[in-house]
């Protein structure tokens, strides 16, 4: 009976279609269309990109310190978004007292573990969730933790980075043996040994500047937490974040999020003595090594990162062939750096002419005018295809930023202000301190020169 009626009731649609006016057939049609259940792209499968590209615009970033301390510094543009916290007093320079040696290092991988009511799986765990990939690191001048995920989960993140470690046993004890993994995997490679060396010669070895960053000690559970307890504070901290449309929203955010955190001292910056450069030597010998290694240094004060990094450009074009390659390195939080070259030998009797290569391109000459125009660019380029590569090295960018007050509206302008007066200044700084440069060597050393030999060339 129902295949009847519905065929029966065919012919009748028919009739009616034929028999109403063209303006009657199009408030049929329309009539569909208005009970239609079809939905567009954007509504079916809400993110998804349009096919018409937007235009294009340049980034603004925005720079606010909230009431607590931290400077919170953000940019709108970016794909992804990256948030990175660095407290610049948790380096290895702000560690106090022979206990404290180390304490920094484990620290860095007691982040994001448990702590203010959550465990160490719950946090990653909630990361992981969201896609976002975690990231902690430390130096000698800082510690950073953060990570990356997709702009519309970044915020709700934030909380994650707030937690107060609780110093669970477990989480320590992972802590040091991670901490002393690392130390083992620093200390096996040739450049890090050599360059810890270089610091212990510059402003000696028990000094904040010239401690070992990768220590074989480890301190103590208690030293650990009073460290974290000091360093790990909001004032004077720095939270970069790219990809921020709402810049005001985001600071309300972490407001909220940091409420219950350690502030700190007001206006703590940097805790430590000045680093005082005292110039010296050191020596890790290595019997039958058939190599050694040299990295000569001179302290400069008053000097940016840019600054620094034309600089040792210049160095390395000045000496295109020589098997010299220039350095520049940050001293603490006052604006200086450690200036020098770095060379080898195939062999232990051509030490000596290593040295002399290292002795006559510092000591020589300033580079000309043409040599800095060129070299500036290059280190231009390279800083802006670094910040470009990824929203991490972006927020590393900003970050920096803040911590040399410069523009972080025009990274390049620091660049471009560079003249071969300002790079000559360098040279002469290096000269006028009155006091010898810094060596180490490693490898086979019995035929390196002492100090002594060769400190005249820098009177």
């Amino acid at each position: 009976r129902i295949a009847n009626a519905a065929a029966s009731s065919v012919p009748r649609r028919l009739a009616l279609a034929s028999s109403n006016s063209s303006g009657s057939s199009c408030s049929v049609c329309c009539s569909k269309r208005e009970f239609s259940a079809l939905l567009t792209p954007l509504e079916e499968f809400p993110g998804t990109p349009a096919t018409t590209p937007t235009p294009n615009h340049a980034s603004t970033v925005s720079h606010t310190t909230l009431p607590n301390g931290i400077t919170v510094i953000s940019e709108d543009t970016n794909n992804t978004c990256t948030i990175s916290l660095t407290y610049p007093n948790a380096g290895s320079y702000s560690e106090q007292g022979p206990s404290e040696v180390g304490a920094s290092l484990v620290n860095r991988f007691l982040s994001l573990k448990s702590g203010s009511g959550l465990s160490a799986a719950v946090i990653l765990r909630n990361m992981e969730d969201d896609g976002a990939t975690p990231f902690a690191s430390s130096s000698r001048y800082g510690a950073t933790v953060g990570f990356t995920a997709a702009r519309d989960k970044a915020v709700r993140l934030v909380p994650l980075l707030a937690t107060t470690s609780s110093f669970e046993r477990w989480d320590v004890r992972d802590s040091k043996k991670s901490a002393m993994i690392e130390v083992n995997d620093a200390l096996s490679s040739t450049q890090t040994v050599l360059t810890e060396s270089l610091y212990s010669a510059a402003y000696g070895a028990q000094t904040n500047a010239g401690k070992a960053q990768y220590p074989l000690t480890q301190p103590t559970t208690g030293a650990v937490q009073a460290f974290r307890d000091r360093a790990y504070a909001l004032n004077g901290a720095v939270l970069a974040a790219t990809g921020i449309p709402d810049h005001a929203a985001f600071c309300d955010a972490v407001e909220y999020s940091f409420s219950e955190s350690n502030v700190g001292d007001p206006g703590g910056h940097h805790q430590g003595e000045a680093p005082v450069f005292i110039g010296g030597e050191t020596r890790v010998h290595v019997p039958g090594a058939g190599f050694t290694h040299l990295a000569l240094g001179l302290h400069v004060d008053s000097m940016s990162a840019a600054l620094g990094q034309v600089t040792a450009g210049c160095i390395d074009v000045m000496t295109a062939g020589e098997g010299v390659s220039g350095f520049a390195a940050p001293v603490g939080a006052t604006g200086g750096g450690l200036i020098g070259a770095y060379a080898g030998s195939n062999s232990a009797g051509e030490s000596p002419a290593a040295l002399d290569r290292l002795c006559a391109v510092l000591t020589g000459p300033a580079p000309s005018a043409d040599v800095v125009e060129r070299v500036k660019a290059l280190a231009k380029a390279k800083a802006v295809f670094q910040m470009e590569d990824g929203s991490k090295n972006l927020a590393e960018g900003l970050t920096q930023s803040v911590f040399e007050r410069t523009a972080s509206s025009a990274f390049g302008e620091e660049y471009d202000a560079i003249t071969a007066e300002d790079v000559k200044l360098v040279f002469e700084r290096m000269m006028g301190g009155g006091t010898p440069p810094a060596i180490a060597s490693v490898g086979d050393t019995t035929s390196v020169p002492y100090l002594g030999a060769f400190s005249s060339r820098f009177s």
